[in-house]
């Protein structure tokens, strides 16, 4: 149904593949729209993958929320203001279908299904539905051979805007030379067995500026460079899903050489193996920072035989390869050799000898390196070489490859020469009638490094007045200190555009995460004119209802890196990261949610990701950790987290209705996990064990104390979920038995009496782990397990950790351990971990959380990369702390209608902030001590019953205002 009516428009498509890749295909369809028509006006519409929608030419939307396909997303805009009655009018759309799946799309077929209904006195009327009458072309200035961006990801851009219309979305466009649409089905029909409604506000669309030009400089690039999709090339079927392929084989390619010379081939982004060969002998002493490597060897005239080894384990990143030097050379086809067939590309795949396909994260077999025409293949000399093994050769096709290597030109940069920054520059980024104009370089092109001061999240846009074939690429970086620049080594963040002549504008529909523009002119007959470069930012719409400062300026500081890390991590749903990602990890968006709550208060996002779990069922009972996903990948803990997380949106909301939905999907998974129990009693599984990228004993197979101890608290949650519900009494009363005889179990055979700790392992072969870490016993603390004199023993080791035990190594796992050492009360020595290890990221000039500390050795590539990703919301957990624990604001009954207001100050000697309320409202507190005494105001709702706590030790004066809901 749609707005109370039937859908009677049809999913539609054009071309002849089902499912392209990396295809961007318009649509339009024209209508005439009687004079006097004035009602509302409402548009529905979604696609398959992500749409653009236009009215008249101008923007409406974008869409849809990611899905799972059979429970497909629609949106609906009122659009009447946009309609012209008595002319012709049209609506538009730009399609993106990935045509791969990855870590936020599971890979269906191309549609669009649209529907415009108009209201009356009469009635409601359809005024357009997509059927076979609407027009329908390819966007031919969209190269489909972009790399992938990411194994989470759709795809990089090139743009060539020569062989595009810009205006084709305006009602005056001939689009005759268009073809038909095809139906391809009624609703209900093809991968999109429903649709839904969408469930939360539409994205934020803001333009932002820059706020300087960091530098400027006169840059060349590799003479050739190219990105390759390895993983479809080797394994075609993997398009079909996001999970790890396994391969052994190569890439081969002549490399022709017309006259003596250097020639340096480099692997910017990292080679797969350092098994690189030039006519069979193999090449050493490379060089670079890590990942990139570069090899630089003296060539004589004439065809040599460059042969690569990229056996590896493949998620689904772009392969980068590139080369340069003192000889001019070109690549060619193997098979052109000696008068043979040409190709569309220089390389010949070379096997695979052997692959394997991860099904579902419990291990993959291991490829054959010793498949024996693996080994031979080796030998490899000379093109006439490769004979012997046409069995395993083909040609590289052209679709999984391009020249236009964004990240590779920006990555290895031949030279890189400095220029001061003309103040005229400004126009570039304060909007001005008066461009900048970009200097010209008779060797090389012209760079520019944008900073946008904070990062930022949405979609790129710029205007130039540039000649036809001139080049801009785009390429986002998160992190630059001096010289260094930190590159996002397994994201391809860039766009390539190709300017038509005069003066144009762009604006990218791929959605980025950034702080620093590279900025670069490449091609340029004639000086370019900048006038701007912005960035629409794009997130879930909130407003800073959240508030807090207080007397230490670097608490402050860290509550707004937690605030803007949050908000950018806000889309559709929560995802990790806006950069390298960009995907909605079940466990993080549970420490996501608490934070949001504080500073936010948003619910409906929150359900919806709750309610978005349950649908990967039909990949497995135990649910995946990243949904909706291509990667049949389960994470155990994630799951147990979701649980938690659902039973504490019931306790913040006090939706039971929420409760009652859930609960079965609750059930029915933790009942899946208690069929793992094995003969001891414990949580035996093969999967991946995680908890913290720190060198814990988390085995894939076998006893895992974390989460033996995080089953028994989703256990007890689910029980409040139940109960909540009214379900089956005797279900809850199962799982609380459940949960008691884990926890037994946990004390019977994973307490290490001489350590005085939890082990962190059983291994398969019952050997138990010789590795204690802080992270068991905090969650130890957390989940009830350590009781009596265990407790006491593991309160005093979140203080003072034992010699040996492995520390915490990344902020989400803070988390967790500030919940520990809160429940402790130990508010003083959580704000000093807050200060010193958050305290580093400010002193690093952070404006949003990182994933990592910066003294993690284990994530680090090379010694200047101070984290990974340098804006993560598994990170933010003061944004919830400093309102919960420091300011005191704690709910102590479901949906808030009883709080408590209970500071603890810790040297403090003021703050004041604000909690926002589920049902409107906040809660506003404002304490400072003078002395001994502390005067503490509060401000909530008559509604909200208050328990308020001056702290022990301080006298004090209370002074309590009310406000009054809307009625």
């Amino acid at each position: 149904m749609i707005n109370g009516k039937e859908w009677s428009a049809e999913w539609i498509w054009g071309g002849e593949e089902e499912s392209p890749r990396n295809e961007w295909r318009c649509f339009r369809r024209s209508f005439a729209l009687p004079e006097g028509s004035s009602g509302p006006a409402k548009l529905s519409i979604s696609a398959d993958s992500r749409y653009v929608l236009y009215v008249n030419g101008a923007q409406v939307g974008r869409g849809p929320v990611r899905s799972w396909p059979a429970e497909q997303f629609y949106d609906t805009y009122e659009v009447g203001h946009l309609l012209k009655p008595g002319e012709t009018n049209t609506i538009a759309v730009l399609v993106i279908h990935f045509g791969v799946s990855n870590f936020y799309y599971i890979r269906g077929r191309g549609g669009l299904l649209a529907e415009l209904l108009l209201e009356s006195p009469e009635g409601v009327s359809v005024a357009a539905g997509t059927d076979a009458a609407w027009k329908t072309a390819k966007l031919a200035a969209q190269h489909p051979e972009a790399p992938r961006m990411s194994c989470q990801q759709g795809f990089a851009e090139v743009y060539d805007a020569r062989q595009w219309d810009d205006g084709w979305a305006k009602p005056e466009y001939d689009d005759r030379g268009w073809g038909n649409a095809d139906s391809v089905g009624q609703v209900g029909e093809g991968p999109w067995k429903s649709l839904i409604a969408r469930d939360i506000p539409f994205l934020t669309e803001e333009k932002t500026v820059p706020e300087r030009i960091e530098s400027l400089r006169r840059v060349k690039a590799p003479a050739w460079t190219a990105a390759i999709d390895l993983r479809a090339a080797m394994v075609p079927d993997s398009v079909n899903h996001a999970n790890h392929v396994q391969y052994a084989g190569y890439l081969a390619a002549l490399l022709v050489v017309s006259e003596p010379g250097t020639v340096t081939v480099g692997f910017p982004g990292g080679p797969r193996t350092p098994n690189v060969w030039i006519d069979g002998k193999q090449l050493e002493n490379g060089y670079g920072v890590r990942p990139e490597r570069y090899y630089e060897v003296e060539l004589e005239r004439g065809e040599h035989l460059l042969l690569i080894d990229v056996s590896s384990t493949d998620h689904g990143a772009a392969y980068h390869v590139a080369a340069d030097g003192t000889a001019k050379f070109e690549l060619r086809s193997p098979l052109a050799a000696n008068g043979g067939e040409s190709a569309d590309t220089p390389f010949l795949i070379v096997g695979p000898f052997d692959s394997a396909v991860n099904i579902d994260h419990q291990g993959i077999v291991p490829i054959n390196r010793e498949q024996p025409d693996f080994v031979r293949a080796k030998g490899i000399a000379a093109a006439g070489d490769l004979r012997q093994f046409a069995a395993w050769i083909r040609p590289l096709p052209a679709a999984l490859y391009t020249e236009d290597d964004v990240f590779g030109a920006g990555v290895w940069q031949i030279e890189a020469e400095a220029y001061a920054v003309p103040r005229a520059f400004e126009n570039a980024i304060i909007p001005s009638p008066e461009p900048a104009v970009l200097p010209q370089f008779a060797q090389g092109d012209c760079e520019l490094v944008i900073d946008f001061g904070k990062e930022r999240s949405g979609f790129i846009g710029f205007e130039v007045e540039a000649e036809a074939g001139t080049v801009i690429d785009l390429y986002g970086i998160e992190y630059l200190k001096g010289d260094y620049r930190q590159h996002t080594y397994g994201l391809d963040n860039t766009t390539r555009y190709i300017c038509r002549g005069g003066r144009q504008s762009f604006l990218s529909p791929v959605r980025r995460g950034f702080r620093y523009l590279l900025f670069t002119v490449r091609n340029s007959d004639k000086p370019v004119k900048l006038y701007e470069v912005y960035v629409n930012q794009s997130n879930y719409p909130v407003t800073d209802a959240g508030k807090f400062e207080c007397s230490d300026p670097l608490l402050g500081q860290i509550w707004e890196i937690s605030r803007h890390t949050t908000r950018l991590c806000m889309e559709d749903t929560f995802v990790d990261c806006p950069a390298y990602e960009q995907v909605f990890w079940v466990g993080d968006a549970r420490n996501e949610a608490l934070v949001n709550y504080y500073v936010f208060g948003a619910l409906d996002i929150v359900k919806r990701c709750l309610k978005l779990v349950p649908g990967s069922r039909e990949m497995t009972p135990l649910y995946v950790d990243q949904v909706p996903s291509g990667w049949n990948s389960v994470i155990p803990n994630w799951t147990f987290f979701w649980v938690n997380a659902c039973a504490e949106y019931v306790e913040h909301t006090g939706d039971t209705a929420f409760a009652a939905e859930i609960w079965p999907a609750a059930r029915y998974t933790l009942e899946h996990y208690l069929q793992k129990i094995d003969e001891r009693g414990l949580l035996y599984i093969k999967g991946w064990n995680l908890l913290d990228w720190a060198p814990i004993d988390q085995p894939r197979d076998g006893v895992v104390t974390h989460q033996n101890m995080f089953l028994t608290l989703a256990l007890r949650n689910a029980v409040k979920l139940a109960r909540t519900a009214g379900a089956d009494a005797a279900a809850a009363d199962s799982f609380l038995a459940a949960a008691d005889a884990l926890q037994a179990a946990i004390n019977t055979h994973l307490w290490n009496a001489e350590k005085g700790a939890y082990l962190d392992c059983i291994h398969v072969d019952g050997r138990q782990s010789s590795i204690f870490s802080m992270q068991t016993q905090v969650v130890a603390v957390l989940c009830g397990a350590a009781q009596g004199e265990r407790k006491a023993k593991l309160e005093g080791y979140l203080l003072h950790p034992p010699e040996g035990f492995v520390r915490i190594g990344s902020p989400f796992m803070s988390f967790f351990y500030y919940e520990a050492l809160v429940q402790s009360g130990q508010h003083a020595h959580m704000l000093e971990d807050i200060r010193v290890n958050f305290g580093q990221m400010i002193e690093h000039g952070a404006t949003t959380c990182w994933e990592m500390y910066p003294n993690f050795a284990q994530n680090r590539a090379n010694p200047d990369q101070l984290t990974r990703s340098h804006c993560h919301a598994w990170s933010a957990a003061p944004g919830y702390f400093l309102g919960e624990s420091i300011l005191g604001v704690k709910r102590k009954s479901p949906g808030w209608s009883r709080a408590a207001i209970e500071p603890n100050p810790c040297g403090l000697k003021w703050a004041r902030g604000a909690v926002p309320l589920p049902d409107g409202g906040l809660i506003e507190v404002d304490w400072r001590i003078d002395g001994s005494r502390m005067l503490l105001r509060v401000s909530a709702p008559e509604s909200v019953e208050l328990d308020i706590r001056i702290p022990e030790g301080l006298e004090g004066e209370v002074v309590r205002s009310t406000t009054i809901p809307l009625r």
